[in-house]
């Protein structure tokens, strides 16, 4: 018992860190996209590491079938929400940092 704990504890520290990192990122990186890409990655894993820490806490009944539930249905629409975000980006004509550059230097030439 003292093992799982201690493996559940680590899975938790972990998820927190890629979380609080994740939001540091979207403070940190430049451009939308990038900051999208930072939040989509980060809060994925973190959320992948935080549920099964959860998970080597039940005792493997209905929470667990539940907690299982939650996993797949916010792997299934994290990404996608994200995506759906930098897709209605582009379409708004939101450039890249890398577009906008060149986009600069075009003006300037």
């Amino acid at each position: 018992m003292l093992f799982l704990d201690i493996v559940s504890s680590i899975l938790l520290i972990a998820g927190v860190f890629f979380g609080l990192s994740g939001a540091m990122g979207i403070f940190k990186f430049p451009d939308f996209f990038t900051r999208i890409h930072a939040a989509s990655i980060t809060d994925s894993i973190a959320t992948i590491l935080i549920i099964s820490g959860l998970l080597l806490q039940t005792s493997f009944d209905l929470n667990t079938a539940k907690l299982l539930f939650i996993l797949v249905f916010l792997m299934i629409t994290s990404p996608t929400a994200s995506h759906a975000l930098a897709k209605s980006a582009r379409h708004g004509g939101l450039l890249t940092l890398a577009e906008a550059k060149e986009k600069q230097q075009e003006k300037t030439r």
